[in-house]
C-alpha cells in the first residue's frame, strides 16, 4: 500500500464552511508567517460535472502544465479524466498515480528524444507532432506510435497565444505532413489543435473543427484509415463565475456538424478550466513604506511588501498574462481605499506584484488574500532569495468525501477528519500506532514567548506603541 504524504491529503471539513474563512482559521491561530494557499476541491468536482453536463461529448484529458499538484490530479483521475503531459516527469507523476497509459496524451510537438524512449517504456503511444524533424524522429525512436498532427488554429483573442510556438499550417503544411507520416509507414489516428490559452475568441473551435474535419478526409485518402481521435486542446475559462456555456454551444454544434459518427473519439485539454478557481492564496504584509508627493497638490501612495512575489506564485503575472486583485482578509470600518502598490519579497526590482491598487490602510502583519489562484503559479515558482513557496491545504465538505473516497486512485488515506486546520492531521480510520506517532511528533515551537503572535508584533502592539499616533507625527 502506497504511503499518503500529507499534503497529498484533503481535509474534511466539518458543518457550512468557506474559504474565506478556513483563511482567518489559519490565520487567527498567530503563528501563521509563510504564504499559503486554501484548495477547494469541491470546486474542482463542480467543474468536472459541469463539463460532463455541458460538453458530453469531449473527454477532459487535464494539462498537468497548469498545475501539477498530486492530490489535484489523483482528484481528478478518480472522477475519470485523462491527462495531457507534455515531458517525461509529467509522465511519471500521472504514471505512478496509477492511470493508464491509454489516459495519457504525450502532446508536446517537439520532444527530446530521452522524453520520448521513456513515454514508449511507459506504454504511452499517443502523441503530437507538427513537423518533418519530429516524424524523422518518432519514426526512429518509437515507430509503433499513434501520432496526431497538431495545427495551428489561433483565437484572436488569448491570454497566452500559443500559434507562434506550436501548430502546422492545415492548408499548406499538413497535407505534407500527412503524406509525409505515410511514405514512413507511420501510424496518424487524429488530429489536433489549441487555439491559446485564456481564449477569449469562442468562434474559433468551429473553425478549427472544420479544418480537422477537411483533414480527417484527406488523411483517408493518402492512407491513414485509421483516423478517430480529435483532440480541441484547451482554452476554456477558469476564473470563478467564467461559464462555460457558450463556447460548449460552440463545440457541440461543430461536433454535430463535422464529426456526427460517435466512433470518432474527442478529447479536450483543459487546465485553467479546473485549477484556477480551486486555489485561494493568501499573502501576510510584512513592511509598508510611506511615499510622500513632492508636491502638496499629489496624492500619497504606500507601498506594502508581502511574503510571496514574482518569483513565487505571482510569475504568472509575468509569465501568463494574468491580471490579480488583492483582498484584505478583514473589513476596515469608515476606512477608505488609498493609492498603493504590492511588492513580493525578493530583492528585485522587478519584483512588483500589482503597481496600482485602492486598498484601505493596512499594517505589517495584515493578510491580502487572492483569489483564481490555480493556474500557472506554484508549479513555475522558485525559492529565489530563499524565501519559501506557499503551502497548499486542500479542503472538503462530507457530502463530496463520501463520493470521492470510494473513487480509485484515491483511499481513505486521502481524508483526514476533526483535525484543525494548522496541526497534525489524521485519516478517519487511523490506527492506534498512526495516532501514537501523530502524538509524539514535534509541534512547532511558538516564536514569540507568552503566545505573542507575530502581527502584534509587527504592529508595535506588544511594545506599547501606537504607529497610528506616531505616523501622525
Amino acid at each position: 500500500m502506497k504511503v499518503v504524504e500529507e499534503q497529498d491529503r484533503v481535509r474534511v471539513m466539518e458543518g457550512s464552511w468557506d474559504v474565506w474563512g478556513a483563511i482567518q482559521e489559519i490565520v487567527d491561530t498567530g503563528t501563521q508567517e509563510d504564504p499559503f494557499y486554501v484548495m477547494d476541491l469541491g470546486e474542482v468536482i463542480a467543474r468536472y460535472n459541469k463539463w460532463k453536463e455541458l460538453l458530453p461529448r469531449v473527454e477532459p484529458f487535464y494539462a498537468v502544465k497548469c498545475n501539477d499538484d498530486k492530490l489535484l490530479v489523483t482528484a481528478l483521475a478518480a472522477l475519470g479524466a485523462g491527462f495531457d503531459c507534455a515531458s517525461k516527469a509529467e509522465i511519471e507523476l500521472v504514471s505512478n498515480i496509477g492511470v493508464r497509459p491509454e489516459r495519457i496524451i504525450f502532446a508536446n510537438p517537439a520532444k527530446m528524444a530521452s522524453h520520448i524512449r521513456h513515454a514508449a517504456a511507459a506504454g504511452v503511444s499517443t502523441m503530437t507532432f507538427d513537423s518533418e524533424t519530429e516524424l524523422l524522429k518518432i519514426k526512429q525512436l518509437m515507430p509503433n506510435a499513434k501520432l496526431v498532427i497538431r495545427i495551428r488554429c489561433d483565437a484572436a483573442e488569448a491570454q497566452c497565444p500559443l500559434g507562434i510556438k506550436f501548430g502546422c499550417d492545415p492548408a499548406s503544411e499538413a497535407p505534407r505532413l500527412l503524406k509525409l507520416a505515410a511514405v514512413l509507414q507511420l501510424d496518424v489516428v487524429g488530429v489536433s489543435f489549441h487555439v491559446g490559452s485564456g481564449a477569449r475568441d469562442f468562434a474559433v473551435y468551429a473553425q478549427a473543427i472544420q479544418f480537422a474535419r477537411a483533414l480527417f478526409d484527406l488523411g483517408g485518402c493518402v492512407g491513414h484509415r485509421g483516423m478517430r481521435l480529435l483532440d480541441i486542446g484547451g482554452g476554456f475559462p477558469g476564473h470563478s463565475g467564467s461559464d462555460l456555456t457558450e463556447v460548449a454551444a460552440i463545440i457541440n454544434a461543430a461536433l454535430a456538424k463535422h464529426f456526427p459518427d460517435p466512433s470518432v473519439q474527442v478529447i479536450a485539454e483543459p487546465g485553467r478550466y479546473f485549477a484556477a478557481a480551486a486555489y485561494t492564496l493568501a499573502v501576510m504584509v510584512h513592511a509598508k513604506r510611506e511615499i510622500i508627493p513632492k508636491e502638496s497638490s499629489g496624492e500619497s501612495h504606500t507601498m506594502y511588501f508581502v511574503n510571496d512575489g514574482v518569483y513565487g506564485s505571482f510569475n504568472c503575472v509575468l509569465y501568463d498574462h494574468q491580471v490579480v486583485h488583492a483582498e484584505p482578509l478583514k473589513t476596515y470600518p469608515g476606512s477608505k481605499p488609498l493609492p498603493c502598490s504590492i511588492w513580493g519579497p525578493s530583492c528585485d526590482g522587478l519584483d512588483l506584484v500589482c503597481g496600482a491598487a485602492r486598498l484601505p490602510p493596512l499594517c505589517a502583519g495584515d493578510w491580502l488574500v487572492f483569489r483564481d489562484m490555480g493556474a500557472y503559479t506554484l508549479p513555475v515558482a522558485s525559492a529565489f532569495n530563499g524565501f519559501p513557496l506557499p503551502r497548499v491545504r486542500a479542503l472538503l465538505d462530507h457530502r463530496h468525501a463520501k463520493l470521492l473516497k470510494d473513487l480509485w486512485p484515491l483511499t481513505e488515506a486521502h481524508f483526514m477528519y476533526g483535525a484543525p486546520l494548522t496541526g497534525p492531521q489524521l485519516p478517519e480510520a487511523a490506527t492506534p500506532a498512526a495516532v501514537a506517532a501523530a502524538a509524539a511528533a514535534p509541534r512547532r515551537v511558538r516564536r514569540v514567548r507568552a503566545q505573542v503572535t507575530t502581527s502584534r508584533v509587527l504592529r508595535g502592539e506588544t511594545m506599547g506603541i501606537d504607529l497610528h499616533r506616531l505616523r501622525e507625527l
